[in-house]
């Protein structure tokens, strides 16, 4: 029989394919009241709750006789039919469950089974990443004993890759640094991940003998600058499978994806030996600087350095910016959760792609401005304006404080 009264929703298609199946002559329409929100999403989930009803042995793969199933079916057909007249969805439902007798128990069952089944025969893949999760530094052992010899440490927002795990600790490599770990002063899998895109920095790295940064995304557009094997570059964007945006000389520049190779860094934990081979240097500098705040060291040198950073991660920003990007790694000097130097917080892998990419260096031998010798001496001295901030980053990657070109965190 055919009614046309009002709209037919989805579940027309539903006991239209009951119908077929039970191989009966005839069709049934469900009508819905005026005032009945239509739910596509009940509609599917009905739809499959009968599919399996019908075929109990698809979801779970066993194999089970259709015909346990077939009277209920049946029935509740017989019911919803004689009982369609401008019903509402929801009393569809309640109808299907009640006077056809379909066993919801039975469905709820069936349905854990099959996640189970699901589950166990694809397994989430973990993550080979892992994050420190502490607030200063964590101890690295030669073995999983806390009486074992401390190998290195991996400081706040060091990370590394998974080597083993056993007992409560895990065998990480993080650079040079490769020892056991205490999970419970760790990031695994999503929360490691997450940790790492808000504190590590996507890099290309030149793979031919010169490469130009251009200064649009185009074999024809002008060029900044020429760059030579393995130098390194931020990026801001891959913007399609030819070009990925940099940040040079605080502009924009452009450079080709097939002569780069593009990772993701974050920052590395220190060896034993690198630790103390930095701090004897630094100890045997200490007596030529000019200047020294108690567990800091910092003096003539260490300001320059501090300088030639600022002007190369905002050289084109006022004394403001200039300040921010000094506070922030005198922060970090300040702080216990990193190197306790202004060279070893620099230097830090990953950290600030122009100290990894040599341009630090240059500048500190070329001419720096006054204004950036200026604000590294001010943040030597303790001047802030971005609080306790560790991090920053180009404006828009992030919620903190923005000024100029950066946002602070």
């Amino acid at each position: 029989m055919s009614r046309n009264k009002k709209p037919i929703y989805a579940l027309l298609s539903i006991l239209l394919g009951l119908m077929l199946m039970l191989a009966e002559d005839r069709s049934i329409t469900v009508i819905a009241s005026d005032n009945t929100q239509g739910s596509k999403e009940y509609l599917e989930s009905l739809n499959a709750g009968v599919a399996k009803i019908l075929n109990p042995s698809m979801e779970l793969g066993a194999e089970k006789d259709v015909k346990d199933t077939s009277g209920s079916v049946t029935e509740a057909n017989d019911a919803i039919e004689a009982s369609t007249e401008g019903i509402t969805i929801e009393e569809g439902k309640e109808l299907a469950l009640k006077e056809g007798n379909l066993n919801a128990d039975t469905l709820r069952r069936d349905n854990a089974a099959g996640d189970a089944a699901s589950k166990a025969e694809t397994p989430k893949a973990s993550s080979n990443l892992v994050m420190a999760d502490v607030q200063n530094a964590l101890n690295v052992r030669m073995e999983a004993d806390e009486e074992s010899e401390k190998v290195g440490l991996l400081y706040k927002d060091c990370g590394g890759r998974i080597l083993e795990r056993k007992e409560g600790w895990t065998k990480l490599q993080s650079g040079d640094l490769v020892g056991w770990a205490k999970d419970e002063y760790l990031f695994f899998d999503e929360e490691a991940e997450k940790m790492a895109e808000e504190v590590g920095n996507l890099i290309v790295t030149i793979e031919t003998d010169a490469l130009r940064v251009r200064k649009e995304p185009s074999v024809d557009a002008g060029v900044y600058v020429l760059m030579a094997q393995d130098d390194e570059l931020e990026v801001i964007e891959v913007i399609n499978d030819e070009w990925i945006s940099v940040a040079y000389d605080d502009e924009i520049g452009y450079v080709s994806s097939e002569f780069v190779d593009l990772d993701f860094h974050i920052d590395e934990g220190e060896t034993m030996s690198a630790i103390q081979a930095r701090e004897k240097a630094e100890a045997e500098a200490k007596a030529k600087r000019t200047a020294n705040q108690g567990a800091v060291v910092v003096g003539a040198d260490d300001t320059r350095l501090l300088a030639a950073l600022i002007y190369c991660e905002a050289g084109n920003q006022g004394y403001e910016g200039h300040l921010g990007v000094g506070a922030v790694v005198m922060n970090r000097v300040r702080s216990g959760a990193y190197p306790n130097s202004i060279t070893g917080v620099i230097y830090a892998s990953g950290q600030f792609p122009p100290a990894l990419n040599g341009k630090v260096a240059r500048v500190y031998e070329g001419n720096i401005p006054e204004g950036c010798i200026k604000a590294a001496q001010d943040a030597i001295d303790g001047a802030t304006n971005v609080g306790t901030a560790t991090h920053f980053k180009r404006a828009g990657a992030r919620d903190g404080i923005v000024i100029g070109d950066h946002v602070f965190w």
